[in-house]
């Protein structure tokens, strides 16, 4: 899958890394479609993107909204055509500051596994078809170390992780030789707006700046499709 001329959907792409990979993915020629909940920012990450001269549109949306699912989709498809590249970005902490899991609420973890693992899920169930019978597509996955560390207090967050890595391993095995590849990628600790909501007292200059894990990523999905 070649990025000039693809069609890409992004979600939790109005900030951090989801508008890093968008904005990226506009001057490599994709036609772009970001997803967030909040409008306002959204709006903002299209606008920038236009003006560079990309391609780029939004859908305010909750992935973790189940009746949200096919309205991404549909409309994606409607603006950009069939979907090459299904970037599950969106990611949820749960409650702040980070707690114990004796102390995490039920719902709590309900959210947290509805945005980070089941609204992945959904997606990629959507676009795997199209892109299987297409013979060609990429979905990526971001991942974490939490996903593999046991980290007091991110017991949440780690298991959605640790559940939507080993998903991205089935998904894998059972698309084998469609021509279907899906990335689980740890993009290690960024200087982002969850990672202060996490936690508030690290230096950011000890941070990653998401543009260049973006790059990082773009270089991958090359790496799986050339």
């Amino acid at each position: 899958m070649l990025l000039q001329d693809s069609s890409s959907l992004i979600t939790g792409a109005s900030r951090g890394l989801g508008r890093a990979l968008a904005e990226s993915l506009a001057r490599a020629g994709s036609r772009v479609v970001m997803v967030a909940r909040e409008r306002g920012p959204l709006d903002d990450a299209v606008a920038t993107i236009r003006a560079a001269g990309g391609t780029a549109h939004g859908i305010a949306a909750d992935v973790g909204d189940k009746q949200a699912i096919h309205r991404i989709t549909g409309a994606a498809a409607a603006l950009v055509g069939p979907i090459d590249l299904l970037v599950n970005n969106a990611s949820t902490l749960g409650p702040t500051p980070l707690r114990l899991l004796l102390d995490t609420e039920c719902e709590d973890l309900e959210r947290v596994l509805a945005v980070n693992l089941v609204g992945p899920f959904r997606l990629s169930k959507v676009v795997a078809g199209s892109m299987a019978l297409r013979g060609a597509g990429v979905i990526v996955n971001i991942s974490s170390d939490a996903a593999v560390e046991a980290y007091p207090t991110w017991g949440a967050y780690g298991v959605s992780k640790a559940a939507l890595a080993q998903l991205s391993n089935i998904w894998n095995a059972e698309l084998d030789g469609s021509g279907v590849r899906v990335l689980s990628i740890d993009p290690g600790e960024m200087n982002t707006r969850m990672h202060v909501d996490a936690i508030p007292d690290t230096d950011p200059s000890t941070l990653a700046d998401p543009r260049d894990v973006a790059a990082r990523i773009l270089d991958a999905i090359a790496g799986v499709t050339s």
